[in-house]
């Protein structure tokens, strides 16, 4: 597998990112390996917090959680997923799928041993990281997700398949604004509305990393060096292979390879007796409602609804939900 290692200099003085950085190697799943940056901050003999990401972001998106879960007595891991961060970056787009993040994931989890986590996840973090917790759950205490899910999507019927394939296939690459507004906009066939944000990154060579966070955000607006900071993981289109590939690796129409993984995985939390609390915002275009799947299926699910803060809420909302999380262990610690 070919892969791609951001230069060093693209990560110097960002704002509010002084964090020392810590590798691991893994396999890559043909014979080579894959280099994992991850931050680890705080205490070595606090309760451990590990903070995943998910698409397009980097663990830079925990940059103002960091120091507040610190200030609690909490020690925090934030890896960077592989094609994000400081983390390799496989060349093709083809190289990217669910199954891989969740193998790469696991080999670096089992590799730096980490035991009694709270798992924090949002995005494409909660898709790869419950996936973590079901396999390893011995290695949690407790789960706090936000904005995300476990997608297990029922067959739809070939109309509605051919629909997205074709519209995948033939529609001109739409605008960043006609995807915000697909995404914003009910609708009765959910996969045609992901179908955008699916179609305009794949097909866009040199994905506006930086923008396209900053335009679905809501409590603040990122400053120039901010928005330069998401982008600084990308210094060429080539880069960018992450990024544009996963979310067409989002189950959507019930046939796709992860959506059978996601069922067996599924059964885990259904019978989960460790704490689980639901962060999600009230306003998030992407995951609006699929907090109620949790609530339904977990038995010991609590849901802490956030005022505002849209998809990313690390941004718009990050003091209250580092507050949240913190609060929860400090409850439920033994």
């Amino acid at each position: 597998m070919k892969t791609l290692r951001t230069p060093d200099e693209r990560f110097r003085d960002l704002p509010d990112f002084s964090f020392e950085p810590v590798y691991t190697e893994v396999p890559d799943g043909e014979g080579g390996t894959l280099r994992i940056h991850h931050i680890d901050e705080g205490p070595r003999g606090g309760e451990l917090v590990l903070c995943m990401h998910g698409q397009p972001t980097w663990s830079y998106l925990y940059r103002h959680m960091i120091p507040l879960l610190v200030a609690r007595g909490l020690r925090v891991v934030a890896p960077d997923l592989v094609g994000y961060g400081r983390s390799d970056k496989p060349a093709a787009l083809e190289d990217y799928s669910y199954e891989s993040q969740v193998a790469w994931l696991e080999a670096w989890l089992l590799a730096n041993d980490l035991r009694g986590a709270t798992f924090v996840g949002q995005d494409w973090g909660g898709l790869i990281g419950l996936r973590l917790v079901t396999a390893q759950s011995d290695r949690f205490a407790r789960v706090c997700i936000a904005n995300t899910a476990m997608p297990t999507p029922d067959p739809v019927g070939p109309e509605r398949v051919e629909a997205v394939q074709r519209f995948r296939r033939e529609a001109p690459t739409p605008s960043l604004p006609e995807v915000f507004g697909a995404l914003s906009t009910p609708s009765e066939t959910p996969e045609r509305q992901f179908a955008y944000w699916q179609k305009w990154c794949w097909e866009t060579e040199d994905l506006p990393v930086g923008l396209s966070i900053a335009g679905i955000l809501d409590g603040r607006t990122l400053g120039p060096a901010e928005t330069a900071a998401y982008d600084a993981p990308f210094p060429e289109p080539r880069f960018k292979m992450g990024p544009r590939a996963m979310p067409s690796q989002v189950p959507t129409l019930g046939h796709e390879p992860s959506v059978a993984a996601n069922r067996r995985a599924r059964k885990v939390p259904e019978k989960w007796q460790k704490p689980f609390l639901c962060c999600f915002t009230d306003n998030d275009p992407v995951t609006a409602g699929r907090q109620r799947e949790f609530l339904q299926r977990v038995p010991t699910a609590r849901e802490r609804p956030i005022s505002g803060g849209g998809h990313f809420l690390q941004e718009g909302r990050g003091r209250e939900f580092a507050e949240l999380i913190a609060d929860e262990i400090a409850a439920t610690s033994a």
